[in-house]
């Protein structure tokens, strides 16, 4: 197939270096890239129609995007009737959220993988790291949601949600979950990471646990991490130690690993970090709707690996990217100094995922043809100095009209390569009405 009138926007060394140009695509890799003049294209008022081309007529081609933080047995979480008091963050877990995980089934789960996945696509996320609970139906469940999204053409990197908060015995499950997965379940498109949810609901035993499973090898935890200041207040009062010394202290972290949210960190913590290089993720969207605050980056040493993530609220990571740089302005850094986050949020991103996917494509020629199409045809020049001037007011404002992976069209135009949509609404609706009138009764789950 041949790409044409396309912006590519190659990355090369930290940086976006934008080429308008045609090439072909074989063998699912990015061949015969051919740069044109964008001014000349300007001119033309028509162009002749290819049946075996694909005309992005000027549209801006970008890098996969990747959420680093998902958690898709959230996405039912529409409307549902609540009780108990939501007036803080621990309220908020224990009155929706782990209620919620609890009343889960497999039925729920393959369709919150459904709607996540759908929503993927059309955010133009081809990676996924999720962060599973489903403590009432806990074996097997990575493996049902690694089939949906199979399905979908999606890539992922899997995890349960370890937790003592239930009980041994569904801590055990947990434990036994992870260990499965990533034992018997990996493959090229799917990875495993250790799920542990947060250091103030797990025990000195279960970290124990994990140390030795992971000692030696190259597995990363994924974790939330000061989230909220009684994480830090509930671990030291349990367990003598804030919550990365106790991570640190049973060797848990590592360059592959994900500590999600670090809000509430100190001075202390800070220091530490810089001895490591795992990844911190930000989630604003989540963070603003918890009213958790927003983490100090000024503090974080310029060694510090920034991701993003979604934390389950939406699909669309680009909006938290955008999220991310209006929030830095709000809380009055320049504009000097938001570009400059943003941009390295925008390239950790990439370094990141290569530790999971060697082969994430860098629009290169002989690169693997995985890339997204947007629906932004820049009004001026585009360049490497202005790139994220445009990605941050005028791409990701736009839809993402096509994603191919692997040289195939995961969505093409806006139609998706979804096998029957209105049938699996139905069957999402019908596993939504299940969990809503569960919730609604207020049931004993345990």
């Amino acid at each position: 197939m041949k790409v044409k009138n396309a912006w590519l926007c190659q990355i090369e060394n930290r940086s976006v270096k934008p080429i308008f140009c045609d090439f072909t695509i074989e063998e699912g890799k990015n061949k015969n890239i051919f740069e044109r003049n964008f001014n000349e294209f300007t001119e033309l008022e028509y162009d002749i129609i290819d049946s075996d081309c694909y005309d992005v007529q000027g549209a801006v081609i970008t890098v996969p995007n990747v959420n680093f933080h998902d958690h898709i047995y959230s996405r039912l979480a529409k409307g549902l009737p609540l009780n108990g008091p939501m007036d803080n963050f621990q309220n908020i877990l224990k009155n929706l959220w782990w209620k919620l995980d609890l009343a889960l089934d497999k039925d729920m789960i393959v369709a919150s993988a459904h709607m996540a996945a759908y929503e993927s696509i059309l955010n133009g996320v081809q990676y996924i790291f999720d962060h599973h609970a489903s403590p009432g139906v806990t074996e097997g469940s990575l493996e049902c949601i690694k089939s949906v999204l199979r399905e979908y053409g999606l890539k992922g990197v899997l995890a349960f949600e370890t937790s003592d908060r239930n009980g041994d015995k569904l801590k055990q499950d947990a434990l036994l979950e992870n260990n499965s997965f990533l034992v018997d379940y990996c493959d090229d498109d799917f990875k495993g990471m250790y799920g542990l949810h947060a250091s103030f609901t797990l025990n000195n035993d279960t970290l124990r646990h994990v140390e030795k499973y992971i000692k030696g090898s190259e597995i990363g935890i994924h974790i939330h991490l000061s989230e909220d200041e009684s994480d830090n207040i509930i671990s030291k009062d349990k367990y003598g130690a804030r919550p990365l010394e106790r991570l640190i202290n049973y060797n848990l972290v590592n360059d592959r690993s994900i500590l999600s949210h670090a809000v509430y960190l100190n001075k202390d913590d800070y220091e530490l970090l810089d001895n490591y290089k795992c990844a911190i993720v930000f989630n604003p969207d989540s963070n603003m709707n918890n009213s958790v605050g927003f983490p100090c980056i000024s503090e974080f040493s310029e060694n510090q690996m920034f991701l993003l993530g979604t934390d389950g609220m939406h699909a669309n990571v680009a909006k938290s990217m955008k999220q991310l740089f209006l929030m830095l302005r709000c809380n009055g850094k320049s504009f000097e100094e938001s570009f400059r986050l943003i941009n390295r949020v925008y390239f950790d991103q990439i370094e990141f995922i290569k530790k999971y996917y060697p082969h994430y494509s860098n629009l290169k020629e002989n690169d693997s043809a995985d890339f997204i199409v947007w629906d932004y045809v820049p009004p001026t020049p585009l360049t490497e100095d202005n790139f994220m001037g445009h990605y941050l007011y005028g791409i990701i404002e736009r839809s993402v009209k096509s994603s191919i992976s692997g040289g195939e069209f995961l969505m093409n135009n806006f139609r998706t390569k979804v096998p029957d949509m209105e049938l699996f609404s139905k069957q999402i609706y019908k596993a939504g009405n299940s969990l809503y009138e569960i919730l609604k009764s207020n049931q004993a789950l345990l």
